[in-house]
């Protein structure tokens, strides 16, 4: 396997990292303490997935495919939730909840090269 194998194939470990990070059973008590720092692990997570997903962005072969994967969507979806895990962490007051959803489309087509049209 090439190295642009080895990049495709950690973003199944990384959805399953952040699924089950996000699925964790949540303690029931007064004390909120554990929650916040299953939080604060959950936003480091995604802290290192976005990382890893500008360094694929960088670093994968530009490939002339009718689709590819949209690492700037990721980006930015990963953002938003960083951002609702730290205001849920540090609120400087209380806030309405955020009612825009995630992306979560993140494969884009091309358009078909001079080559590829239909004659």
């Amino acid at each position: 396997m090439g190295p642009s194998n080895r990049h495709v194939s950690a973003w199944p470990r990384l959805a399953m990292l952040l699924a089950v990070s996000l699925s964790a059973p949540q303690p029931a008590s007064a004390d909120d303490t554990p929650e916040r720092e299953l939080l604060a692990a959950i936003a480091r997570q995604l802290d290192l997935i976005d990382r890893q997903a500008e360094h694929v962005a960088h670093t994968a072969p530009q490939q002339r495919a009718r689709y590819h994967f949209d690492h700037a969507r990721l980006r930015e979806d990963l953002q938003r939730v960083r951002t609702g895990i730290q205001d849920y962490l540090t609120p400087p007051r209380a806030q309405p909840r955020d009612p825009v959803e995630l992306s979560g489309d993140y494969r884009q087509s091309s358009p078909p090269s001079d080559e590829e049209a239909p004659r």
